[in-house]
């Protein structure tokens, strides 16, 4: 008996012939098309193979922005902010608004915060905008220290700042994220906007979640601050949305040193608890 391979298409039932006819599939074993790990089936088997399509001169540009094609896009992000940042040693991330003025007071508490940071042996990171980004960068560079700027590619924004010794460009925040939280061992938050709260929220759930451990977050400001962590307190643990434990996850200072002494004191056993 032939095997199926070689049935002749009228050997077929007429009602698959006819269910195949109408998705305009051709009619033919094997049904399953091999893409590499991906299976394709009926209206999805391609008209022609990647590797035609790779050799074929007539085709546009259009694949390098197709998904499978970012992929390899992301996994270079993270190749060079790895490499970069390897041996980078021990470091704090910082952010705050990108508005904020050099004549501000919260600018002038960023560039302390820098200085302070690297006299205390770290390495500071930040976006690499303006604003914070700029006063920690600038207070860094000031104080002989390595001052890092993660950019992101943004409408609004052009380049780093000139107070940024070791710079890396992301075209993807998740990205850019990742390298905030592996290689710094806690994070100062001045007042800023949606960014800043992202950043800042994310590393609260990092860490509620033991993603990270011993990893502090200090927020800059009392005043600023308050409101959020009112409602922290009165909405959030009231509800019983956080446990007790998240109420002490974020501490809130109004000194720059104060902030640099919670990062060293709890960085003492950082190395021994955080997970790789």
């Amino acid at each position: 008996m032939p095997s199926a391979w070689h049935t002749p298409r009228s050997a077929y039932p007429r009602a698959r012939r006819g269910a195949r006819e109408r998705l305009g599939h051709v009619t033919k074993e094997p049904e399953a098309y091999q893409k590499g790990a991906t299976t394709l089936r009926r209206r999805h088997v391609p008209s022609t193979t990647t590797d035609q399509r790779l050799l074929d001169q007539s085709q546009d540009a259009g694949w390098v922005h197709t998904d499978p094609w970012r992929v390899m896009r992301i996994q270079a992000e993270f190749v060079e902010g790895f490499g970069t940042l390897a041996e980078l040693g021990p470091a704090v991330s910082v952010f705050g608004s990108a508005r904020l003025k050099p004549d501000s007071d919260f600018y002038r508490k960023g560039v302390e915060l820098g200085r302070l940071l690297a006299e205390a042996g770290y390495a500071v990171i930040t976006g690499g905008g303006p604003g914070t980004m700029e006063a920690a960068n600038k207070g860094a560079y000031q104080a002989g220290g390595t001052s890092v700027g993660l950019g992101i590619e943004l409408p609004f924004e052009s380049g780093l700042n000139p107070y940024v010794d070791l710079g890396v460009n992301f075209r993807y925040f998740f990205a850019r994220k990742t390298m905030f939280v592996k290689y710094a061992q806690g994070y100062v938050v001045l007042p800023g906007g949606f960014g800043t709260l992202d950043e800042l929220f994310e590393a609260v759930t990092l860490a509620q979640t033991q993603k990270i451990t011993s990893f502090p977050v200090v927020l800059l400001g009392t005043k600023f601050w308050a409101p959020l962590i009112g409602f922290i307190h009165d909405t959030l643990y009231a509800e019983g949305m956080i446990g007790e434990r998240d109420l002490h996850r974020l501490q809130v200072v109004d000194e720059p040193a104060d902030a640099v002494a919670i990062i060293a004191s709890d960085g003492e056993n950082f190395g021994a608890s955080r997970p790789e």
